[in-house]
């Protein structure tokens, strides 16, 4: 039976993030490493590798189209790159999947999907970074996170290690619902999905809805509708994993990832905002909750 719990600061100071005691350099504080961006939306990879350096990791590596790096590392200079081949559709080439793996494995936390909208390029590189990392956290969102279906038991054989990040239409695609009754029961979906896949699963959507496999379900209320900009959800996506890459176990990095990507959107209020100007908020909303 599953106990709905709300996502306040209440549930945050019960369930702290771990500190840095001891931390001398970068690599301590946490390694990430995305892999996402297609043509259409080159640029979202960035914009999660910037929210996962403001939520404390050390350092990040992005996995991208190879034509794309000499823009992205102009705007931002304090991530790595790792340029990779693309198919004649400007996806990144599933043979990809053989030059991340080595970076896989020296890395503290995965992120497979921002900005991607080729399914089946997701589902091979999901399949083989899972299969190249047993014991990493990782974090499927977009085309990764609506792939995962067909990759149910290789999600699952990963127990705990996995946060899926779906939105209404990609959660009736996970549960095999139509959309209509997902949205009518939010958190039965979410819950179904989690024991599922046995993965941390965050429905995210005018409000969001976090579960665990083992019955925790969290309700955070929403952040307003000046969230639903373009590039938000990317946003969103790298503060939970620059949350897991420095330590935090996937529901905890979820649940806090969810309430600062939230709170944010409170802050800078009426819709107008852009998703850029999320980031600076994102370091103040870790470090200082209470004073919300």
């Amino acid at each position: 039976m599953s106990e709905l719990t709300t996502l306040d600061v209440a549930w945050l100071a019960a369930n702290p993030l771990p500190d840095f005691d001891g931390v001398v350099d970068k690599s301590q504080r946490g390694q990430a490493l995305i892999v996402g961006g297609s043509p259409s939306s080159p640029a979202a990879p960035m914009l999660t590798a910037e929210a996962a350096l403001r939520a404390g990791c050390g350092r990040v590596r992005i996995g991208v189209a190879a034509a794309m790096v000499p823009s992205i590392a102009t705007a931002l200079p304090e991530a790595g790159y790792i340029p990779l081949a693309v198919d004649g559709t400007g996806a990144i080439d599933a043979d990809a999947a053989d030059l991340l793996a080595d970076s896989a494995v020296r890395t503290d936390a995965i992120a497979i999907g921002p900005g991607m909208g080729d399914r089946a390029s997701a589902a091979r590189l999901v399949e083989a970074l899972i299969a190249a990392a047993p014991d990493m956290p990782f974090l499927l969102d977009a085309a990764a996170c609506a792939c995962a279906d067909p990759l149910g038991e290789r999600i699952a054989g990963h127990p705990g290690h996995v946060v899926l990040t779906p939105h209404p239409g990609e959660m009736a695609a996970l549960t095999g619902r139509h959309l209509e009754d997902v949205m009518r029961d939010c958190a039965g979906a979410t819950i179904d999905a989690a024991r599922r896949f046995d993965a941390i699963v965050a429905l995210r959507s005018t409000e969001t809805w976090i579960a665990a496999p083992d019955g925790r379900l969290l309700h955070y209320p929403g952040g307003g509708v000046g969230l639903a900009t373009g590039g938000s959800g990317d946003v969103g996506v790298g503060i939970i994993l620059g949350l897991l890459a420095r330590g935090a176990d996937p529901f905890r990095a979820a649940a806090w990832g969810t309430w600062v990507h939230g709170e944010a959107g409170r802050r800078l209020g009426a819709p107008g905002f852009l998703a850029r100007e999320i980031l600076p908020l994102i370091r103040d909303l870790i470090r200082r909750p209470l004073a919300v």
